[in-house]
């Protein structure tokens, strides 16, 4: 199976590519891991100008030699070549499986909304430098390769979902590229925002039209919470609970998901 591995968004950690790549010669030598010259582009926060990540993308969706596009890692940027790339995706484009998460969201949102692919949010190629980093990332490659199940965030219950960090499914709403969610389980996760910010992205979220038919929320990880001050006082199950209730949907629980080393995987769908 032949994985191209794309930075997407902010400057990434090319440190990480020589522990990926010997990862998976071991665990899954049927992979072979193609990683963009573009992931070690540099320009100013991102990884290569927009134009430049465009094209990488571009050149690897729309190839029929590759299987899978697997995200370096995320960090802003990844929403500013969506009008760029998504009119001239290809045959190809739709063929594939598109993994990552936090700002990649911005990419699995839209090729979602154009039913272009398989969507599917989860551990990227950067994680293996967390604590226990080899167990994450193989949730992606053993989901990506081979199809393991053991990955899955497991309380998807063979349900349709898709996943996103809160902060991007706020900045999607309104927009052509969130993708339609009806019947869908959401699952919303958070880093280094402040809680008032997350009740203020919960907001957006129980009062998107778009979303309007979701079957319910769960909530992944909400971490490096940022100092509130004076303290918020209201713990994430009542604002989830609170806001759940606004929307009309039900508050369905916790889910192994988010800016950790614990992040699973959720195809967009059925997975």
């Amino acid at each position: 199976m032949r994985i191209g591995v794309l930075a997407a968004s902010s400057v990434a950690n090319p440190d990480v590519i020589a522990p990926v790549s010997a990862f998976a010669v071991i665990a899954y030598p049927e992979v072979d891991l193609v990683f963009h010259p573009q992931c070690y582009a540099h320009d100013g926060h991102f990884a290569g100008s927009d134009a430049v990540r465009a094209a990488a993308f571009l050149e690897y969706a729309n190839d029929p030699a590759f299987d899978a596009i697997w995200f370096l890692r995320g960090g802003y940027g990844s929403n500013r070549i969506l009008s760029t790339i998504m009119p001239q995706l290809k045959e190809p484009a739709r063929r594939k499986a598109y993994l990552g998460y936090s700002d990649v969201g911005f990419l699995l949102g839209a090729l979602y909304a154009r039913r272009i692919g398989r969507p599917t949010h989860g551990p990227m190629a950067a994680d293996i430098r967390r604590q226990g980093g080899d167990q994450t990332v193989a949730r992606a490659l053993g989901w990506l390769a081979r199809g393991d199940r053991a990955g899955l965030e497991p309380g998807l219950a063979g349900r349709p979902s898709a996943a996103f960090n809160l902060s991007i499914l706020a900045a999607l709403a309104g927009t052509p590229y969130l993708p339609d969610l009806t019947d869908h389980v959401l699952i919303v996760e958070e880093v280094s925002e402040a809680m008032y910010a997350v009740d203020r992205m919960l907001f957006t979220m129980a009062h998107a039209t778009q979303l309007r038919g979701i079957a319910g929320v769960r909530l992944g990880a909400v971490t490096a919470v940022k100092d509130n001050v004076p303290a918020w006082g209201e713990t994430l199950e009542a604002m989830m609970a609170r806001w759940c209730g606004e929307m009309g949907v039900p508050y369905l629980g916790r889910a192994l998901i988010g800016h950790t080393q614990d992040n699973h995987v959720v195809p967009f769908g059925v997975a």
